[in-house]
């Protein structure tokens, strides 16, 4: 699994233009699923990026997590995620998970996510999305469980 996560004042994500996930100060994590990732890399990511300590103390360092600020989290579907702009001037996509596992796993991650005490805000998988946010810092930090985990399974 692939996740961008960006430490933002404030994010939303709308459907046809209606807003149907919106978090105050937290977590803007757009997921992408690869073919062979599994309910236990879910988690491990879900845990990962839930318990990094990005938001600064008093001393203006990066110390704190989202526990400490009260922080929330907002999860948005992104399979582009897995594109490979190796060739060519067109993304290929082959590397993404198919729709079946890519939802299934995108939902797990949400549950996992609510398991950690982190109930998340959330677009629909597949749906067409307008994403905003106001990012803090800027603070964004790409998490990749094929360099994260013991266990890589691909280039």
């Amino acid at each position: 699994m692939r996740a961008v996560l960006t430490r933002v004042k404030s994010a939303s994500v709308a459907i046809d233009g209606e807003v149907v996930g919106k978090i105050g100060k937290g977590f803007l994590i757009l997921l992408g699923v690869g073919p062979e990732d599994t309910e236990e890399t879910s988690r491990y990511l879900a845990e990962k990026a839930l318990n990094l300590r990005v938001f600064e103390d008093e001393n203006g360092k990066m110390n704190l997590g989202l526990s400490d600020v009260d922080g929330q989290v907002l999860v948005v579907s992104q399979f582009t995620l897995y594109g490979n702009c190796r060739k060519g001037r067109r993304p290929s996509f082959v590397g993404a998970a198919d729709p079946e596992l890519g939802n299934r796993l995108y939902e797990q991650f949400l549950a996992d996510c609510a398991d950690l005490g982190y109930p998340p805000q959330h677009g629909r998988f597949g749906a067409d999305m307008q994403v905003e946010s106001i990012n803090d810092g800027p603070v964004t930090l790409i998490l990749d469980t094929d360099q994260l985990m013991d266990t890589p399974r691909r280039n």
